[in-house]
């Protein structure tokens, strides 16, 4: 597994990659100190990156958008010593999938990524608890892995919807999944009203309370 740290502070990372040692499998670490450097390990199939918004040069969320369109299909996570939940709603509106505030434990952290990488999202609670929508029940995460957890949803608007809450943009969608954009268009729509939420960001939020996550075969 290969992810990549973007932060100014040599020191920060540093101690980012002792944590990380605790998650499963073999791990090569990348390092960059600004979005310009992080875009150079482009070619390198990172699978997650670990992004601080705070850095010299960048001009608020300039560095989460440069990197999102560098790694199209690459879930990234916003690690912040802010938590405000507009600048989460914000973070998620430009494609992250998740958001861990830098007060959190080394527990939640790992926690947090080990469910990112499963397929997942990740928002604090104190976001999650706030966020308004219609009350869905998953099934257990044994049939998790058969059929969608959410009932009414075909496998293919769960596909297209999985691809979304991570960032990926419609024409991404459409192209891994040789779909039109038009089909990709309709079948999130059929996930949103589903869920009972009119946008991405919204679905975002939806998806984390519930626990969606890729299936294993997926």
């Amino acid at each position: 597994m290969k992810l990549l740290l973007v932060d100014d502070h040599a020191l920060f990372r540093s101690g980012l990659r002792l944590l990380l040692r605790e998650l499963p499998g073999d791990i090569e670490f990348f390092e960059a100190g600004n979005p310009i450097d992080a875009l150079g390990y482009a070619d390198k199939a990172i699978d997650l990156i670990l992004l601080d918004l705070s850095m010299p040069g960048s001009q608020g969320m300039s560095a989460l958008e440069h990197i999102r369109e560098g790694f199209v299909d690459v879930p990234i996570v916003v690690i912040s010593s802010e938590d405000d939940p507009a600048l989460i709603r914000q973070v998620i509106d430009l494609g992250a999938s998740g958001f861990v505030p830098k007060s959190s434990t080394h527990r939640i952290l790992i926690g947090a990524l080990q469910l990112i990488l499963a397929g997942g999202v990740y928002l604090p609670m104190h976001v999650l608890s706030q966020s308004s929508r219609r009350a869905l029940t998953p099934t257990t995460s044994d049939s998790s892995e058969s059929a969608p957890p959410v009932p009414g949803m075909t496998d293919r608007q769960y596909e297209v919807l999985l691809k979304a809450v991570r960032g990926q943009s419609n024409k991404a969608i459409a192209r891994s999944l040789q779909l039109s954009e038009g089909t990709v268009k309709a079948h999130l729509s059929a996930a949103f009203r589903i869920l009972g939420v009119s946008n991405r960001t919204e679905a975002v939020y939806a998806a984390a309370q519930l626990g969606i996550r890729h299936r294993a075969d997926s």
